[in-house]
């Protein structure tokens, strides 16, 4: 559930406001052990999503670092290649088995 939780700081160009809603959506779906809340917990569930938005903002806005700003591009095809690596990786010992 959490896989689509990414790194958001020191990213260049910066996270943008969807990109910072969605990483909450999925802290608070991953805590509430749903992805979908009753009706009952709606209103609980949105508030959650809405202040772990807002901490996200106040967090990577107070982080410092000298490091430079990875490139999103970069960091996407390491990724992709990770990913391919595991499916290879799979598809290697199923073969075998």
């Amino acid at each position: 559930m959490c896989r689509s939780i990414h790194t958001l700081h020191n990213l260049a160009p910066a996270a943008t406001d969807d990109e910072v809603h969605a990483a909450a959506l999925q802290y608070v779906r991953k805590l509430a052990g749903t992805s979908k809340p009753s009706r009952a917990n709606q209103e609980a569930f949105d508030r959650a999503v809405a202040e772990v938005e807002h901490a996200t903002r106040h967090l990577l806005g107070a982080l410092v670092t000298s490091a430079p700003p990875k490139d999103r591009e970069a960091e996407a095809a390491k990724k992709r290649a990770r990913f391919e690596a595991r499916q290879r990786a799979g598809a290697a010992v199923s073969a075998t088995a």
